[in-house]
């Protein structure tokens, strides 16, 4: 038995890319106050 209904597959699949990309782009934020930060 899957725990995620099988109708709603799609949302999590879409839920989880938006999770990663949220992910990434503070992953980069960060990345780039360090450069900032390191120049400075």
């Amino acid at each position: 038995m899957s725990p995620f209904p099988l109708r709603t597959s799609r949302e999590f699949t879409m839920a989880d890319l938006a999770f990663v990309v949220t992910v990434l782009a503070a992953f980069a934020l960060v990345a780039l106050v360090a450069k900032g930060v390191t120049k400075l």
